[in-house]
């Protein structure tokens, strides 16, 4: 068994109204989207992170940069899939996720996200636990400046 850890975060673009807010794979309509390159889905970040402890191969970066800004792939679950298949093998058991911001409320959308990172990993739902926090507002995520994410994969 490996543990890895995985962490990510971004701020709002409260200028872009173009752009949708992505978490886990997830459209939270009506919230101004996280800045980055690509959509800036900081829960697949935080679990493609993760997964990059375990295989030691980084995927954002360079990685990442060249499918973002050289091929235009701007969709986070494109850079997850590409951190699965450095697993050799390797069978992802289990991830936690956390997950710190003032807005949006995640917890509606809880069952979704569970669904739509399930899919994504080829694990059963109840096999990614996602909790969320305020942090009661000691940082900018909880303050409403962005969202942080972390995650913790357990792989066989």
């Amino acid at each position: 068994m490996r543990v890895g850890i995985g962490q990510d975060s971004h701020k709002f673009d409260f200028n872009d109204k173009s752009k949708k807010l992505i978490l886990g794979g997830v459209v939270f309509e009506n919230h101004p989207p996280l800045e980055g390159n690509s959509d800036a889905d900081v829960v697949l970040h935080a679990i493609t992170n993760a997964i990059s402890g375990v295989t030691c191969v980084n995927i954002l970066g360079k990685i990442s940069d060249e499918l973002c800004l050289e091929k235009g792939i701007k969709d986070s679950k494109v850079y997850l899939e590409e951190a699965l298949k450095y697993l050799n093998g390797r069978k992802i058991v289990h991830v936690s996720i956390s997950i710190e911001c003032l807005t949006p409320k995640i917890s509606p959308k809880i069952p979704e996200m569970r669904k739509s990172i399930a899919n994504i990993l080829s694990i059963p739902e109840d096999s990614v636990g996602i909790t969320a926090t305020t942090g009661e507002g000691l940082t900018a995520f909880g303050q409403g400046k962005g969202i942080q994410a972390f995650c913790c994969a357990t792989i066989d």
